[in-house]
């Protein structure tokens, strides 16, 4: 069984965690490190054989369109992230509206690819923001794969969400991030810091846990979650914890998931499941 790989398209400085450090019109005058370290992360999905999919910002397709046709050519699917990586529990229908549009219009713009996936920023669609869905629905999205269904993160998650891929009532296929169920008790482990901080044997059971359960994982990463050389910014001792942990070491620990287990695109895993046809129609 085939799991699916994904990547969240955006520069070091786009992150929340740094949102209070670095405003978003700062974000043309510092200095660009997307373009190199993704296409690091092409050369590792290249070598094992690796479709994935990519949450594209659109910010980022409107810089770098070379660098999105490049991923588009190698097979992987090009999905959004939104434009400007703004929260959505800092959005209403309108200006999230206006965000959507922005970053399908930079997409097609930089590939000619209408994008059928969306990632919430920061995995924001929570339940004060599950009107996200009807916008989705009006721009013909076929999935979303922005819930968290946990409870215990003070910025995101839903608790009660189903664990496994479903349908919702706005025609949409939701992907949610993985989490392994353990004595009762949700432990996220989709990627991110949880992949970084966590030792790889422990994340390597608790992804063990989730195909025992029949379950597909979905495992994502940033760009700058390989750089070892990004430049670093003040943060408060728990944000910079999250941020910054085991960068040095996450290279290595992609390389060793790759060789673990098979990774495909959502795109492909939805079609597997006979589900992604439906969501359109």
């Amino acid at each position: 069984m085939k799991n699916a790989f994904t990547v969240d398209l955006e520069d070091w400085f786009c992150s929340h965690n740094l949102r209070s450090q670095i405003d978003y019109d700062l974000w043309d005058r510092l200095p660009k490190r997307v373009e190199m370290n993704t296409l690091k992360i092409l050369d590792l999905l290249s070598k094992s054989n690796c479709k994935a999919t990519f949450f594209v910002l659109g910010w980022i397709a409107d810089r770098y369109p070379d660098l999105i046709k490049i991923i588009a050519r190698e097979g992987h699917e090009i999905a959004s992230h939104g434009y400007s990586h703004t929260l959505l529990t800092d959005l209403d229908p309108n200006t999230f509206e206006t965000d959507v549009q922005e970053s399908i219009k930079a997409i097609f713009s930089a590939c000619g690819i209408t994008p059928r996936g969306f990632r919430a920023p920061a995995f924001s669609i929570v339940p004060s923001t599950i009107w996200a869905f009807d916008v989705l629905s009006k721009y013909k999205f076929a999935y979303d794969s922005s819930i968290y269904p946990v409870g215990i993160h003070p910025d995101y998650g839903i608790g009660d969400a189903p664990l496994g891929i479903y349908e919702t009532d706005r025609k949409l296929v939701e992907f949610p991030l993985s989490c392994s169920n353990l004595f009762g008790v949700r432990i996220p482990c989709s990627g991110g810091a949880y992949f970084r901080i966590m030792p790889y044997l422990v994340y390597k059971h608790l992804i063990g846990r989730i195909l025992d359960a029949r379950r597909r994982f979905i495992f994502y990463i940033h760009p700058w979650e390989i750089d070892c050389e990004m430049p670093h910014v003040k943060l408060s001792a728990t944000k910079r914890w999250r941020h910054y942990t085991n960068i040095s070491s996450t290279k290595r620990k992609l390389e060793q998931l790759l060789q673990d287990y098979e990774f495909t695109s959502i795109e492909k895993i939805l079609q597997e499941e006979n589900v992604f046809i439906n969501a359109v129609r």
